[in-house]
């Protein structure tokens, strides 16, 4: 088992909590990037800036049974149909029965915004969303674990 970053748009509050519990149950932590955010990691990956290509790397180096974070729910679905556990940088996680929902509501929404309509940003991060994330990731990897 090993935890992949998508490192591209990643808080570097989630990649600190990534090294940290992966140091503690021995996981090693992956991230792939597309160009070098100066972050250290067990293994990085630079991709070149093509579309999607840091996508493609994840999606290839990840098996069975991994872990992914990413924020990218297309991404997501491809690899839940591989088997591979996929979380948000908000800790909630993606699984087949609500996968198909965020797909649908991210056409929605790229359909509203093509029509000439504006779309809410992510809010700002909190200390909330650290500590749901660590704790999701946490159950995840004691659950492969076990």
């Amino acid at each position: 088992m090993k935890i992949l970053i998508d490192a591209d748009a990643c808080p570097k509050q989630v990649l600190s909590i990534c090294l940290k519990i992966g140091r503690n149950y021995d996981v090693p932590v992956w991230t792939v990037a597309s160009f070098n955010h100066n972050i250290e990691s067990d293994y990085h990956i630079v991709v070149g800036d093509a579309s999607q290509e840091t996508d493609i790397k994840v999606l290839n180096l990840s098996e069975p049974g991994d872990l992914v974070v990413t924020q990218d729910w297309g991404l997501a679905a491809m690899l839940l149909g591989r088997g591979v556990f996929c979380l948000s940088q908000n800790g909630k996680e993606y699984r087949s029965e609500n996968i198909e929902f965020l797909l649908e509501a991210r056409e929605t929404m790229a359909r509203h915004r093509r029509s000439g309509g504006r779309t809410k940003g992510p809010k700002k991060r909190s200390s909330e969303d650290d500590k749901k994330f660590e704790k999701s990731l946490d159950r995840i990897i004691k659950l492969k674990l076990a």
